[in-house]
């Protein structure tokens, strides 16, 4: 792994239910922890989907993370991942061969 590549500080958010004052359950995001990774742009080609008659913008990153505790914890339904002000869903955690080194998140761009 190299590291002088991670240069690029992401955000790993949670999904948790909240409990408001009147007993309602609400789903929000939770900063998680931060870390370093390198994020590269997919190897698929950028492209456009239709979707309820609008175009989405279908960007895809790779984003590899040094393997810790709590980046063992990550999976693709609970977590997602922000690089500045963009917000990515987690497709698929790559384990890198399992040698407990690294960790690939293959994201995709959410629509807001």
């Amino acid at each position: 792994m190299n590291v002088s590549a991670l240069r690029s500080r992401i955000t790993i958010q949670k999904n948790e239910t909240v409990v408001d004052q009147w007993g309602n359950h609400t789903s929000s995001w939770t900063d998680c922890f931060t870390c370093w990774a390198t994020a590269l742009t997919s190897g698929l080609q950028d492209s456009e989907e239709e979707s309820a008659g609008h175009t989405v913008e279908a960007d895809r990153m790779d984003f590899t993370v040094r393997y810790s505790s709590e980046t063992a914890a990550i999976d693709s339904k609970h977590y997602r991942v922000l690089l500045g002000d963009r917000i990515y869903n987690i497709l698929h955690v790559d384990d890198m061969g399992f040698k407990h080194n690294s960790r690939k998140l293959k994201c995709e761009l959410a629509e807001r």
